[in-house]
């Protein structure tokens, strides 16, 4: 019978003997991590864990920095997409990167670590408006750019709605002034309670060769309800921010807020600690289609909050709201059945969504907008106009203070490629090291670290932070727990396993190289290494 040898090396007379003939061949390869891929921020998260599980956390915090100025905020209020993409989570969890940076934000505030100041000035000026996450971040990097920066605010202080927005309960305002300080010492410079009225004459009588717009969604949007007493509904913004600066309205005991996104969810989780004996969210959808994130949604469920799905208020009067009954149809769009009913409430918190204030915007020449939103090059983020950029929430984009980041990383980037009459290249990215590539016979069993809360009883009593952080143990340990998706960690393996010694070390940290004279192609390094950082290629004959 005919054996076959499919898959087999060729095979040639070698010195009187029979040898193979080498048809492919192994080299060493670094893929791009999901983690880092899923970023917003454009974080190397795969390396700043690496730097923390070998106890550099300094070094780890500096390797955050360069993309990420507020680790300390994220670890806190990111949605983490890149543990959705996590390869872990198909072993037994994905890693907690987001407690993680937390971890190392805190540590850095303990520390007092500051950043490296600029080695030169290059004389050129920005202005930036808006000193919310967009803006913040585009200042930062602008600054360590070595150009002088001004942030131009309508607020009382700088952090925009990660201090007007998010609860304290989420985000101590001692954790975000702290890591806005550290922009400051960077010389960067904020002038608060400063509305733009004229951006044209603002920047030519600063200076400025170019602007970065980083205005918030800070408008309500509001819909027309029949009622008697307009005092009983409030917008959402406008309460969150009332809060947040110090007041503390009077809402009765039974408060329903109209919406379903994460605005939503924080309004309700508020309310509750106002003393609302019942907080209800009354959302005219079904439970899979509302915006909020999952985390948000179940936390506000663990407080107490309930939810009325598939209803829409129709009307108010003197002590109940009267809401229609909605039903999908075949399309899955909320339509409404006629069929009404009563719900008690003492006041309406309207969560619909939020809009930029752009009026300034709109009296530039050559200025266009989409949607209520500036238009601007999906690439470069500049406007219509030369010179004037836009991010975060003045710019179509998802509204979360991890995109604002590293909508102001980019614009910072593009605008100082502009600044120096070049073009800004674009990095290729490399292939995505998915879970099908990994071999994971040399990862053991280690369960994901989960972060201390207060009981909900406790939660809803006052403002005091419901999460809590690592330890250094904690911390240390998942930070072991990455995989080092598509790029080699040292593990040696493929060095034990070449059956001809073709792999040679070349000492720590700066891995292996192959030796091709010895090599047979037999990919033994290949199908062991658990991370994909060796890939076979056909060999050029």
């Amino acid at each position: 019978m005919a054996r076959d040898i499919t898959g087999l090396p060729d095979l040639a007379t070698e010195g009187g003997r029979v040898a193979p003939v080498r048809t492919r061949m192994p080299i060493y390869v670094d893929l791009l991590p999901p983690c880092n891929n899923a970023c917003p921020a454009g974080e190397n998260i795969q390396e700043w864990l690496r730097l923390v599980k070998a106890g550099q956390e300094e070094a780890a915090w500096r390797e955050i920095t360069r993309n990420n100025p507020f680790p300390a905020i994220h670890g806190r209020v990111c949605y983490h997409p890149c543990e959705a993409a996590c390869n872990r989570e198909e072993l037994d969890g994905a890693v907690s990167i987001h407690s993680v940076e937390r971890y190392l934000g805190d540590l850095a505030i303990e520390k007092g670590w500051t950043f490296e100041k600029p080695r030169f000035s290059s004389g050129r000026r920005v202005l930036v408006i808006g000193a919310g996450p967009s803006g913040l971040s585009a200042a930062y990097q602008l600054a360590k750019m070595g150009h002088e920066v001004e942030i131009r605010d309508s607020s009382d202080s700088p952090g925009g709605m990660m201090r007007y927005g998010i609860p304290e309960y989420r985000l101590p305002r001692n954790v975000l002034d702290a890591e806005v300080a550290r922009l400051l010492d960077l010389g960067v410079r904020i002038v608060n309670n400063y509305t733009v009225k004229d951006l044209l004459a603002d920047q030519a009588e600063g200076g400025f060769e170019a602007v970065f717009v980083a205005i918030g969604a800070h408008l309500s949007k509001r819909v027309d309800i029949p009622n008697r007493d307009a005092s009983r509904i409030v917008d959402a913004v406008s309460f969150l921010r009332d809060v947040a600066s110090g007041e503390r309205p009077i809402i009765g005991r039974k408060v329903a807020v109209y919406g379903g996104g994460n605005t939503a969810m924080d309004a309700a989780r508020v309310a509750r600690r106002l003393g609302a004996e019942e907080s209800i969210i009354v959302y005219r959808r079904t439970e899979e289609q509302m915006p909020a994130h999952a985390e948000e949604r179940e936390g506000a469920l663990r407080e107490g909050v309930r939810m009325n799905w598939l209803r829409t208020i129709s009307s108010m009067d003197s002590s109940d709201l009267t809401v229609e009954i909605m039903e999908l149809d075949e399309n899955g769009r909320a339509r409404g059945t006629g069929r009404f009913e009563k719900l008690e409430a003492d006041t309406v918190i309207l969560a619909l969504g939020q809009e930029t204030d752009s009026n300034f915007l709109r009296r530039i020449p050559g200025m266009h907008f989409e949607h209520d939103v500036v238009r601007v090059d999906p690439r470069t983020l500049m406007t219509d106009v030369d010179g004037i950029f836009a991010g975060g929430d003045a710019v179509p984009s998802e509204r979360t203070v991890t995109v604002g980041v590293g909508h102001g990383k980019r614009a910072a980037q593009q605008i100082d490629a502009w600044l120096g009459h070049r073009e800004s290249p674009g990095r290729p990215k490399h292939d995505l090291a998915d879970f099908d590539k990994l071999h994971l016979w040399y990862f053991g069993d280690a369960r994901r670290s989960t972060q201390p809360e207060l009981e909900p009883s406790e939660r809803i009593t006052d403002f005091d932070e419901i999460v809590g952080g690592l330890s250094d143990d904690q911390a240390h340990m998942e930070a072991a727990r990455c995989l080092s998706c598509g790029n080699c960690f040292e593990c040696d393996g493929c060095l034990g396993a070449c059956p001809e010694d073709a792999v040679i070390k070349l000492g720590k940290g700066y891995r292996y190289r192959f030796d091709y004279d010895k090599c047979t192609g037999c990919a033994t390094c290949y199908e062991q290494c658990p991370v994909h950082a060796i890939e076979m290629i056909e060999e050029n004959r």
